[in-house]
């Protein structure tokens, strides 16, 4: 298996679009099994269509099922930060995805995005792995 981390700076943004980052990784790796992971507990990846609408689509979804107050008993940091250990048990903090010659086999409208909702910490790492047909 061949491995690497890459950094990421997150920022005030839910959503972090990694795509280029994932297809320059699979480039000339032939057929297998490309799988992301974010070691974080505030962070989670997913598939979603970009640029349309979808990110603050999705913001709007976490604040509604995740608000941010002080509701939850994880009190340390900025008001409401237990929403933010909350959110990976919703979007997984790992993904798996077929690579044929190559390439991610995404769908026509799929981006790979890092979903981070802790504005405490915007420093970010994702490890991205190739398993070889």
């Amino acid at each position: 298996m061949d491995s690497e981390i890459i950094q990421l700076r997150t920022g005030t943004d839910l959503v972090t679009d990694v795509t280029a980052e994932v297809h320059r990784f699979c480039r000339g790796r032939g057929d297998g099994l490309c799988h992301l992971f974010v070691p974080h507990a505030t962070a989670g990846l997913a598939l979603i269509e970009t640029g349309s609408g979808t990110e603050p689509d999705l913001a709007e979804a976490v604040d509604r099922l995740l608000p941010r107050q002080d509701i939850y008993r994880h009190r340390h940091g900025s008001t409401g930060h237990g929403r933010d250990h909350v959110l990976p048990a919703f979007v997984s903090p790992s993904l798996v995805l077929p690579v044929l010659d190559g390439q991610p086999a995404l769908g026509t409208w799929q981006s790979v995005v890092v979903v981070d909702s802790n504005v405490d910490n915007p420093e970010r790492r994702l490890r991205l792995s190739f398993v070889a047909a």
